[in-house]
C-alpha cells in the first residue's frame, strides 16, 4: 500500500472552495481579507456619547427624565453612555442627535458648535463612517448649588 493513497470514501467527496484557504495576494499590511464588517447603532452612539462628554462646559446628556435614571443607574455603576444620544447608522455614513445640558457661564452656541465637531470626528475617525449630520439639543442649563441637597437654613421644627 502507497504512503499517499487515499480511502475510497475520501476520494469521493468533492472538495468545496473553503473561505479559509484561498491564498492571499499580498503579505503584511498590503494583504486585504475578504468579509464584511457591521457596526452597530450602539457603538456609534458609544462613541458619540463620550465625545460630547469630553467638551468643555457640557454638564450632562440627556433631558430630565433621562438624566435622573442616569442617576440611579450610575450609583449601581451601570452608567450608559448612550444616554441623550440617537443614532441612525447606514452602510457608509450616520447622523446623530445629542441632547445635552450646559454649565451657566458656558457660551452655549460654541459648547453646541464644540460637541457637533467633536461628535463628527470621533464618529468618523474611529468608526469610519461619513457623518452627515450631527443636531445638538440644548435641553437645559445647569446652575452650581441645584443639585445640592443641604439645607442650610434654619429647621422649623426642633
Amino acid at each position: 500500500m502507497a504512503d499517499n493513497a487515499t480511502t475510497p470514501a475520501a476520494q469521493n467527496v468533492p472538495q468545496a472552495a473553503s473561505r479559509v484557504n484561498r491564498p492571499l495576494s499580498g503579505r503584511g499590511q498590503e494583504a486585504h481579507a475578504a468579509g464584511s464588517t457591521h457596526i452597530a447603532d450602539g457603538v456609534v452612539g458609544k462613541v458619540a456619547g463620550i465625545a460630547a462628554r469630553e467638551v468643555t462646559g457640557v454638564y450632562a446628556l440627556g433631558g430630565g427624565g433621562a438624566r435622573a435614571l442616569g442617576a440611579i443607574r450610575d450609583a449601581i455603576n451601570a452608567t450608559d453612555l448612550t444616554q441623550g444620544v440617537k443614532v441612525e447608522v447606514g452602510e457608509t455614513q450616520a447622523a446623530a442627535d445629542i441632547t445635552i445640558v450646559v454649565e451657566y457661564g458656558a457660551p452655549i452656541q460654541e459648547v453646541a458648535e464644540q460637541v457637533r465637531s467633536r461628535v463628527a470626528g470621533a464618529i468618523s475617525h474611529l468608526v469610519g463612517l461619513e457623518v452627515v449630520e450631527v443636531n445638538v439639543d440644548v435641553n437645559d442649563v445647569h446652575i452650581p448649588g441645584d443639585d445640592d441637597n443641604d439645607d442650610d437654613d434654619e429647621k422649623r421644627v426642633r
